[in-house]
């Protein structure tokens, strides 16, 4: 592989909505050929002399360490901003806070509450923005995702995924993904918790291109049956801890557990962007049995990163 198979130069990396199912793809499969290289001790220096900015409103361990283990194996260095190290979180403005960076920096990842802040960095930043999570999107979590289900299957067109659980970040990229890709991809949330309206439309425009189906409904077993791929997600997810009583109620019947498993496909596999509360969204057979591939899935967010880097701030 060269440091140019796909070039995004130019391009902020918000959401997948924003890419080309070539684009995509092309990175999923640069990812896979940097893990090859990376087994087999290859140097690939593709990024030697750059620095990434990571800003955490939001703490995580698989996306401060992916990202920051992918620069120095991709010969850069990242530093890592939380929100107690800028200025901010004490007044200075989104906008002047891209345009600073933007001359130290070449690129800035940032992890956030709110998608329309992201959006603000973005539109003042002259070096390339990540989308590490907001409230409303996660698209490097479901680029390894469908790295790990493409590793596993071998081909995505025509695959099933089924997402079981909080119609949450999650939900919102992995039908856009899944859409862009020709996967179909069903939905299983409780009533009241289903994804929002505007981003399922969205999804679905997309999935008129790709043959893909999307679909949201409120039977697990309907979502799961012959899918290829059960995947669930924490039914609290950070910031929303004041309503964790009242979602263990309404999410009582959407645990992903073998009985859940038996309507997939028998050969499906189980996914979790993690942190998992096993005896929750997940019981401890399915998440431990041999099914399931969530280690497999955390490791490629390091692969799929460095893929994602070097396609966004690679000469």
């Amino acid at each position: 592989m060269t440091a140019t198979s796909v070039s995004l130069k130019g391009k902020h990396f918000l959401t997948l909505a924003d890419f080309t199912k070539d684009e995509i793809m092309q990175i999923i499969l640069d990812a896979i050929k940097l893990k090859d290289m990376q087994k087999k001790g290859e140097t690939h220096h593709y990024l030697k002399g750059k620095t990434l900015a990571m800003i955490f409103e939001k703490l995580s361990t698989r996306t401060r360490v992916s990202f920051e283990v992918g620069m120095f194996q991709l010969g850069g260095h990242a530093l890592f901003l939380g929100k107690d190290d800028l200025q901010m979180g004490r007044g200075e403005t989104v906008e002047d806070t891209a345009k600073v960076l933007s001359r130290f920096v070449d690129g800035i990842m940032i992890r956030a509450y709110s998608h329309e802040s992201v959006e603000q960095l973005a539109n003042n930043s002259s070096v390339p923005v990540i989308n590490g999570l907001t409230d409303d999107y996660h698209p490097c979590q479901v680029l390894a995702d469908l790295m790990t289900l493409y590793e596993a299957k071998g081909s995505l067109e025509g695959k099933k995924l089924a997402y079981v659980g909080d119609g949450n970040n999650m939900a919102h990229s992995l039908m856009i993904g899944c859409a862009k890709l020709g996967v179909n991809c069903s939905i299983a949330a409780p009533k009241g918790y289903e994804p929002k309206q505007a981003i399922v439309k969205k999804a679905q425009e997309f999935a008129n291109d790709t043959g893909a189906v999307i679909e949201v409904t409120n039977d697990p077993k309907a979502a799961a049956n012959g899918a290829d791929a059960v995947y669930t997600d924490v039914w609290t997810s950070m910031g929303w801890e004041a309503e964790q009583k009242e979602r263990l109620k309404a999410f009582i019947d959407f645990q992903v557990n073998s009985g859940l498993m038996a309507e997939a496909d028998p050969k499906a596999v189980f996914l979790h962007c993690l942190p998992a509360h096993r005896g929750e969204e997940v019981s401890s057979d399915v998440i431990d049995g041999p099914q399931s591939l969530v280690f497999e899935e955390a490791e490629n967010r390091l692969h799929v990163q460095k893929a994602l880097m070097v396609a966004l701030m690679a000469d």
